[in-house]
């Protein structure tokens, strides 16, 4: 007795709680005892028993701000017979069977009766009654109510279709013998009601509707729209297919039936008569990226795809779904057209030693960078079938239309001159005199100097750039000209104070500066301290990343001078096991010269200079060509590496050229002997496709950036503006849109990452689909810098005709999943009754 009372006080509050009067018709007089039962706080109970005019005054006259509750015994009389209805009307009624209550407990009107008998099944359960009672709102009608109800069948956030139908389709990707969710649907006899709202919204039917039915259809018509095919669904599908796509959530579900649809219907089939121009921005199959590079790849190795159009094709793909999983593939391919355009448009002009560096510096250095981009992402990629052959390709014709013809013409100018003196480039030896001392410690300004074992010209033109497009840095680029030969010891050294410089006669060929060892850390600090008054320092860069913020910034204000010694790039370049992956080491050393430079920047430095000791020359294939002819000979060799050889009384053939150590610059009586151009000398044990120590531009070519740091921010996001057409109305299914970036990119103009779509009157709601897009064109070219997008407004726009809506351009909040608003535009939608018919 005490629960079914409970069941009756706890409904009855509620409605007093709206209303002074409840009426309570027991049909079959079953509840006498609990309305007798039943007591409520300044509630007074009357019975209907042949006295409704009675009734009529007390409650209306005699007291008109106390609360009644009105029992019948007996079933509510017809409205024409019952002479109470003007009171009932204007209060509400309370009923004790399953339905009543179900509504009651819902605040549901009488009209939902027919809902609640219906689908029955679904208010059996607490838990669901509950989550609907969360979702409902006093002005759902009965197909809100039943979208709700699916909502909660289908554990969806909301009750709009699209998410509903995403949940289903999850539920169908992870696991199809068990479809708790669709079963439940039918369970509570929504399933009819759910395959309406899908022709509503989709305009999907079928005989025998399904999930997998729908997804099959979703994907064939929205392909079909874009390559010409049969059409069975809306426009509205492309929006939700390009919603389920973008949706964090439900990635996973919307690559596993883009997979099995892609089976059923037989794209790969297709794909094979589709040009790549129309597939450029399609991305609803995985497919569709194989077939764009598969064609690329022919075409670049056909050379039939120029540079600038390859470049096109991938930016293009950078904003497709499928982009990261193949960005490797995408960038092996643009840069090894990169490369091969270099090539067809390289001339080697040198007609002297100044010459042949100015022109490295300028232009050819792009050969090597673009060759080792190529073969770096060819790596990553680990895709031999489709780039085998063009790897071998763009390797043979680096070292045989490009490697070999420089090294070889340079080495005719190199011929020339009995000493080594590069006329207009300053010399490593005079690194210390002329960008340490002279620019900042004859000025009392302190400075802090990054020496990269290996980092050759064109990665340090990389790293310049990359340094240039931060914030508040600027950076500046120049080379130098390394000793002979060009390899550690004596690039090190050269980089220190010094006043003469020897090469001793040891295994290693250590290098003395004024008579003190140059090797190692301890004696490269004593040099550096000697020559400062103890103001200079040499630190390892592990040792410096170990270092707090409050231990950096003492570090740098006891010190005027610090050498940072970094190796990444030559450390892994010497082994046979690893040469391999200098290219990728390479990549490391930016990454880590980064973090040195922010580390002696957040310590307060603000001049810094980043060099290296030498370069390297590197060929993935090396071939008997590429070895000297003859062996190095002499009367004492100290030393014999795979591109020079040091000792005493050294024997010189054709193939190689000997210089004494005075016309190198060098203090004692060792020779060096060094192959000419590229070639290599025979050497047991050691790396052959990364070395080091000869004369060509590669290694001895150096880069120096000079690095300021500032204080204020000196960057910008590139503008970027919409081109309207002229009309402010749409009348179509769809809104073609121009979007123009107003100037190139540049060092401090920084790329500009916006979210386009249209949106509802009250700016809540999108009713189109979104693109998200990126603006960093660097091209001169007004039009070379101009987006098109084509945005398809979904079935909601039609509940906004002859209202305003907003084209909107929104910048994501770094770090969220919000965006904030850029720019805007607003149009009247107008759409015509043939807009129905838009595909």
């Amino acid at each position: 007795m005490t629960k079914t009372l409970n069941s009756i006080t706890d409904p009855l509050k509620r409605k007093f709680s709206k209303h002074r009067i409840i009426f309570w018709y027991d049909d079959d007089s079953s509840m006498r005892k609990e309305f007798d039962a039943v007591e409520l706080d300044g509630v007074e109970k009357v019975e209907i028993d042949n006295n409704e005019f009675g009734l009529k005054y007390q409650v209306l006259r005699e007291s008109p701000d106390q609360n009644f509750l009105v029992y019948k015994a007996g079933p509510q009389p017809d409205d024409i017979e019952n002479w109470l209805l003007d009171i009932q009307l204007s209060n509400d009624v309370f009923r004790t069977d399953r339905v009543s209550q179900t509504l009651d407990e819902l605040e549901l009107p009488i009209e939902f009766r027919d809902v609640v008998v219906r689908h029955g099944f679904f208010f059996n359960a607490v838990k669901r009654k509950t989550s609907l009672e969360r979702l409902l709102k006093s002005d759902d009608d009965e197909n809100q109510v039943r979208r709700k109800m699916l909502a909660v069948c289908t554990g969806a956030d909301d009750s709009h279709v699209d998410s509903i139908l995403q949940n289903l389709l999850s539920e169908l990707a992870d696991n199809p013998d068990k479809t708790d969710r669709m079963n439940l649907v039918k369970k509570c006899e929504l399933e009819d009601f759910l395959w309406e709202q899908l022709r509503r919204a989709y305009g999907y039917s079928s005989d025998t509707p399904s999930v997998q039915d729908f997804a099959i259809e979703l994907f064939k018509s929205c392909y079909a729209m874009e390559t010409g095919g049969e059409i069975s669904l809306s426009s509205e599908a492309v929006v939700f297919l390009k919603r389920w796509m973008d949706s964090f959530k439900h990635r996973s579900s919307f690559e596993q039936h883009s997979k099995k649809c892609a089976e059923i219907l037989r794209i790969a089939d297709d794909l094979q008569n589709q040009e790549t121009k129309a597939l450029i921005d399609l991305d609803y199959f995985q497919l569709i990226d194989q077939k764009i590079l598969s064609d690329l790849s022919r075409a670049v190795m056909a050379q039939t795809v120029s540079a600038g159009e390859c470049k096109q094709i991938v930016r293009r793909r950078r904003n497709t779904h499928w982009y990261e999983q193949y960005a490797d593939i995408y960038e092996t391919i643009e840069h090894g057209t990169q490369f091969l355009n270099l090539l067809n448009n390289l001339e080697i002009n040198m007609d002297s030693l100044a010459g042949g560096v100015a022109a490295y510096t300028q232009s050819y250095f792009q050969v090597d960078q673009a060759y080792r981009k190529f073969v770096y992402f060819y790596r990553r990629s680990d895709n031999k079938n489709l780039f085998g052959e063009l790897f071998e390709q763009i390797c043979s014709q680096y070292t045989n239309k490009y490697l070999l013809q420089l090294g070889d013409r340079w080495q005719s100018l190199v011929d020339e001159s009995a000493d080594w003196k590069i006329p207009d480039s300053t010399s490593q030896r005079n690194f210390f005199d002329h960008f340490v001392r002279g620019k900042f410690l004859d000025k009392k300004k302190k400075v802090y100097v990054i020496i990269s074992d290996a980092l050759r010209f064109e990665a340090g033109e990389e790293l310049c750039n990359r340094i240039k497009r931060k914030d508040m840095y600027d950076a500046t680029l120049s080379h130098m000209i390394t000793g002979l030969p060009s390899y550690t010891q004596l690039g090190m050294a050269s980089l220190l104070p010094n006043s003469s410089i020897e090469i001793q006669d040891d295994k290693g060929s250590t290098v003395t500066v004024d008579g003190v060892s140059a090797s190692g850390t301890a004696n490269r600090d004593k040099i550096l301290k000697s020559a400062t008054k103890n103001q200079g320092l040499a630190i390892q860069a592990k040792d410096l990343l170990e270092l707090n913020s409050a231990e950096c910034k003492k570090l740098t204000s006891d010190h005027s001078l610090i050498y940072v010694y970094h190796n990444r790039i030559d450390a892994c370049g010497h082994t046979q096991k690893t040469e391999r992956e200098v290219f990728d080491a390479t990549e490391q050393a930016f990454d880590e010269l980064e973090k040195i430079i922010r580390q002696l920047t957040s310590g307060n430095a603000t001049n810094l200079i980043v060099t290296s000791d030498h370069g390297f020359l590197y060929q993935d294939e090396v071939g008997e060509s590429d070895y000297a002819s003859g062996a190095p000979s002499g009367n004492d060799i100290c030393n014999t590496d795979r591109r020079f050889v040091v000792g005493r009384g050294l024997n010189e053939d054709s193939g190689m050229k000997r210089y004494k150590a005075e016309s190198l610059g060098l203090s004692g009586e060792l020779e060096v002997v060094i192959p000419k151009s590229i070639n290599r000398f025979r050497r047991k044990g050691s790396a052959t496709r990364f070395v080091h120590g000869g004369c060509t531009l590669q290694e001895v070519v150096v880069p120096v950036i000079q690095i300021k740091k500032g204080r204020t921010s000196d960057q910008a996001l590139v503008d970027v503006d919409l081109i309207n057409g002229g009309s402010s109305v749409i009348s179509a299914g769809q809104l073609a849109v121009n979007i123009y970036q107003s100037t190139p990119i540049s060092d401090k103009i920084r790329p500009r990452h916006l979210r386009v779509g249209l949106w509802s009157p009250d700016g809540n709601t999108p009713i189109s689909d979104l693109h998200e897009l990126i603006f960093d064109f660097e091209s001169e070219s007004p039009r070379e810098r101009e987006q098109k997008l084509r945005l398809v407004l979904s079935k909601l726009a039609d509940s906004y005709n002859e209202q305003q809506v907003t084209l909107r351009l929104e910048e994501p909040v770094s770090g969220t999943s919000h965006f904030t608003p850029y720019k805007s535009a607003v149009y009247t939608l107008r759409r015509l009754f043939t807009s129905d018919f838009d595909l």
